[in-house]
């Protein structure tokens, strides 16, 4: 079992971010809610404020980590556990770091990315609560 965390970073005019895989990655090319592995010994929150400084050179709070909904689903060689949290408030401007493309995008049009097997079931739940 891998678990990982991933947030819905959400704009003033509910758009959501996600970032396209950089070429070497596993799934390279697919848009996916940013996130990572959680580390031993880490919460999931303290997991998503890390992962998001180093991805995208933000600084989000405990406090601004709203939970909505998870993802299971088992990939030919490991299962994923992957809770979403949408975050509205941070810190910084949105850089890049990893060599990701990113895009903002209404929840609805989120259906129409192409986007890892696990996210694709989170996309209803932002559309229907943000």
């Amino acid at each position: 079992m891998l678990l990982v965390v991933a947030c819905a970073l959400v704009d003033k005019d509910g758009r959501v971010m996600v970032a396209q895989r950089p070429k070497g990655k596993s799934m390279a090319g697919l848009w996916e809610f940013p996130g990572g592995k959680i580390e031993t010994g880490e919460t999931p929150e303290a997991a998503l404020i890390r992962e998001l400084k180093e991805e995208l050179s933000i600084d989000v709070t405990a406090a601004c980590l709203a939970p909505l909904s998870f993802a299971s689903h088992a990939y030919d060689d490991f299962h994923l556990l992957m809770p979403l949290y949408v975050c509205r408030k941070w810190e910084g401007q949105i850089m890049p770091r990893e060599g990701q493309n990113v895009t903002w995008k209404k929840p609805r049009e989120l259906f129409d990315m192409a986007m890892p097997p696990a996210d694709v079931p989170l996309i209803a739940a932002l559309r229907d609560n943000i």
